[in-house]
């Protein structure tokens, strides 16, 4: 199963309002209505650019790469709340844009905050997808990054964007700084 069946409607979500864990593009452009925003931990699942994106960050010919959650580590982000009346209108938002290739596993998991911790939907990279990268080297990623665009623009913009908002957040997240000045190398022509 591509997870394209796993509809927003067959999810039992807890009463009251919906939380959203977000980790990458959705942090900055989230693109739903919500009545709040916390920085936010997920344990069991870490960052990592493994989904080829054929269409916002790169081409069916030239594949870029955008982020998913992966088993293992922990991953801070932003969990928006969406408050109950607005949930239906929030969700078919983030599945027309999130869903549409069935790359994600849409889970609801537990997420920290300062204040709260509640179930939020995540969206997990569906290993079994062919749009599924895998944990590809840095000098591969970085090489794909720094040459791929897509309709949402440059692949390394979705990189930089992604460190401004964990830079906002007070994350420092080493690999993604890593991967950006490799990045950088290959748009030098250094690599």
């Amino acid at each position: 199963m591509n997870g394209e069946g796993l509809h927003f409607d067959r999810i039992e979500w807890p009463r009251g309002d919906a939380w959203v864990f977000t980790y990458g593009s959705l942090m900055w452009d989230p693109g739903f209505p919500h009545i709040s925003a916390h920085p936010a931990l997920l344990y069991g699942y870490h960052r990592s650019f493994c989904i080829d994106s054929d269409r916002y960050r790169g081409t069916i010919a030239a594949p870029g790469l955008v982020l998913g959650l992966d088993p293992g580590g922990a991953c801070r982000g932003i969990a928006y709340r969406i408050a109950r009346r607005h949930r239906r209108e929030a969700l078919e938002a983030l599945w027309r844009r999130e869903m549409r290739r069935g790359v994600y596993w849409p889970r609801l998991l537990p997420v920290s905050t300062s204040r709260y911790r509640r179930i939020a939907l995540a969206f997990v990279a569906n290993r079994s997808h062919g749009s599924y990268a895998g944990r590809l080297g840095i000098d591969e990623a970085a090489r794909r990054i720094a040459r791929c665009s897509g309709e949402r623009g440059p692949n390394v913009d979705y990189l930089v964007n992604t460190l401004r908002q964990l830079e906002a957040l007070g994350v420092r997240d080493q690999h993604l700084l890593q991967l950006l000045n490799r990045v950088r190398r290959f748009q030098r022509g250094a690599c």
